[in-house]
């Protein structure tokens, strides 16, 4: 640990500027300048008047904002062409099966018990990845399963619980559009991403 801010009023400045940097490191801009934004900072602390003209700010600003639109927009048709390639292959492989909906889906283990209806509450272990694998939620992982209404998930879920007697072991394939589409579901899912998980209906409480 660094000696240089050895008092509280230091300490919790450093820490002020921690956080903002947090933030801006959450949400930046390809070449954004950290010596600038501190100029920025002081000037406005210390009640200086701004260097760049009023008029420029909001240029920059509105340009900025376009460029973050761009590469949003470009990202999500990315994501979206991406998923759909994976899922019009995969479609292709045996033993998956494809609604009328676009979800598709491979039995793992075939239940024996009743199935959900769409009023039903169901007890669940899931493990979700996106089409390259990455995981981003498990209650495997975490060793807990997960209970939820049928009504109250993805569309896509919400389709294959009432496919599913209790007891299956089933992967699924959603489409962005059965996800969480364009909205996608904050730093986790981005837009237009299509999922995959494996689900096992433990049972309808």
């Amino acid at each position: 640990m660094s000696q240089q801010f050895t008092t509280v009023e230091q300490q919790a400045s450093y820490g002020v500027g921690r956080q903002m940097g947090e933030q801006l490191a959450a949400n930046p801009f390809e070449g954004i300048d950290i010596a600038a934004v501190q100029a920025g900072l002081a000037d406005a602390f210390e009640d200086k008047d701004s260097q760049v003209a009023m008029e420029d700010l909001q240029v920059a600003f509105t340009e900025i904002s376009r460029r973050l639109q761009l590469a949003q927009e470009q990202a999500a048709e990315a994501a979206s062409a991406a998923g759909e390639a994976f899922l019009a292959e995969n479609a292709k492989r045996e033993g998956v099966f494809v609604t009328d909906s676009g979800l598709q889906y491979e039995i793992i283990t075939e239940g024996t018990g009743e199935k959900p209806s769409l009023d039903s509450t169901v007890r669940t272990h899931y493990h979700g990845t996106f089409t390259n694998g990455d995981v981003f939620d498990s209650s495997v992982t975490r060793g807990q399963p997960a209970e939820f209404p049928v009504s109250g998930v993805i569309a896509g879920w919400t389709e294959a619980l009432q496919l599913m007697p209790a007891g299956s072991k089933w992967k699924l394939f959603v489409p962005q559009n059965l996800a969480y589409g364009e909205r996608g579901a904050g730093a986790a899912i981005p837009p237009y991403s299509a999922l995959v998980f494996e689900v096992e209906l433990l049972d309808i409480i």
